[in-house]
C-alpha cells in the first residue's frame, strides 16, 4: 500500500538518528463497491492496524464511507494506506472522522498513500477534513486517481499549516503532498507541493501563499465542469491571494481545478464548504462536515 516513492526517500533533515527505533503505527484500509438493485453498495471491505472504516447509513447514493485512524494522529515512522474501488455507474463519497493531526517528528517522517480507482460511469468523491501539519513535523502523502472512460472524480486536499486559535504555527517542518491522476491511462493531472524546512519563510512568499497558514486544492474531473467554473469563481472570490479556479479540457471530459488559501482554518472553511457543495452537485457536503 505504501508508495515506494515514499519510503525510499531519506529521512527528515528534523530527525534525530540518536533516538532508539519506536513501535510505529501502520494501518491499511480498503473498500470496494458496486452498483447493485440500483443503488451503490459496499462489496468488499479490509482494515488492518489503526485503518478502520465505517459506513453511515444513507438512502441512496452515494455511498458514504468515513475513513478513521485510530491512532489519534501521525508522527515520524507511521504509515497509512487507503484504496478506495468504485464499479461501473457506482458513486461513493470518502470523508474522514475528523482533521489528520500530523504532530512533530523525531525521526523519519509519516507517510500516507491514497488510491483511488472508478470504473467506467463511476464517480467518486474524496473529501478528508483537513490536515492539521504541526511545528516540526514530518510528512509525504501520494494520491493516484485512475479512472476508466466516462469516470467522474472530485478530490480535495486541505491543509492546515498550525492552528491560531491555539497559538500554533508550523514554522518548521517537512510537508509533500503529491498527485497523480490518469482516465483511459492517460496522465491528465500531475502535481507536487513540496515545503520546508523553513515553512513560514516558503508560506510568506506571494507565489506560494502570500502569508496565508491554511490552504486548499480541489479537482473536479466531469463533463460538466465547465458549467461550474464561473460559479466556483464568485465563491473563491476576486483576491488573488485567495486563491483561483481554472479549466481546461480533457478527452471528452474536462477538469477544474480550485485552490484556496486563508489566515486560518475557520475563514478557509467559509469558502471551502460552498465549493464543495457546488463541485459535488446534489451529493452535496458529506455529513460529518456539518456535525
Amino acid at each position: 500500500m505504501i508508495d515506494d516513492t515514499l519510503t525510499s526517500q531519506p529521512a527528515s533533515p528534523l530527525a534525530a538518528p540518536s533516538l532508539p527505533a519506536a513501535q510505529r503505527v501502520a494501518g491499511l484500509g480498503r473498500l470496494f463497491c458496486g452498483k447493485s438493485g440500483g443503488r451503490t453498495r459496499l462489496r468488499r471491505l479490509y482494515q488492518d492496524g489503526s485503518a478502520k472504516i465505517r459506513l453511515p447509513a444513507v438512502q441512496g447514493d452515494p455511498l458514504e464511507a468515513v475513513l478513521i485512524n485510530t491512532a489519534g494522529g501521525l508522527t515520524g515512522g507511521d504509515r497509512l494506506g487507503w484504496t478506495v474501488e468504485v464499479g461501473a455507474d457506482a458513486f461513493a463519497a470518502i470523508t474522514t472522522q475528523a482533521c489528520e493531526k500530523v504532530y512533530r517528528a523525531a525521526a523519519d517522517r509519516a507517510e500516507t498513500s491514497v488510491r483511488l480507482r472508478v470504473d467506467p460511469g463511476g464517480r467518486v468523491a474524496w473529501l478528508p477534513q483537513e490536515t492539521i501539519v504541526f511545528d516540526r513535523a514530518a510528512f509525504a502523502r501520494t494520491l493516484d486517481v485512475e479512472l476508466g472512460d466516462d469516470a467522474e472524480a472530485l478530490v480535495l486536499e486541505a491543509t492546515l499549516f498550525g492552528r491560531l486559535a491555539m497559538g500554533e504555527r508550523a514554522t518548521n517542518g517537512s510537508f509533500h503532498d503529491r498527485w497523480r491522476v490518469r482516465q483511459g491511462g492517460a496522465l491528465i493531472h500531475a502535481e507536487d507541493f513540496r515545503v520546508g524546512p523553513d515553512i513560514a519563510a516558503t508560506l510568506r512568499r506571494p507565489a506560494a501563499a502570500g502569508g496565508a497558514l491554511a490552504v486548499a486544492t480541489l479537482l473536479l474531473v466531469s463533463p460538466q465542469a465547465e458549467s461550474l467554473l464561473e460559479p466556483a469563481r464568485a465563491i473563491i472570490g476576486d483576491s488573488l491571494m485567495g486563491g483561483g479556479a481554472s479549466f481546461w479540457r480533457v478527452g471528452r471530459s474536462g477538469k477544474l481545478l480550485a485552490r484556496l488559501c486563508a489566515g486560518d482554518g475557520y475563514q478557509l472553511r467559509k469558502r471551502l464548504v460552498p465549493l464543495v457543495e457546488l463541485l459535488n452537485g446534489r451529493a452535496g457536503l458529506p455529513k460529518l462536515w456539518s456535525l
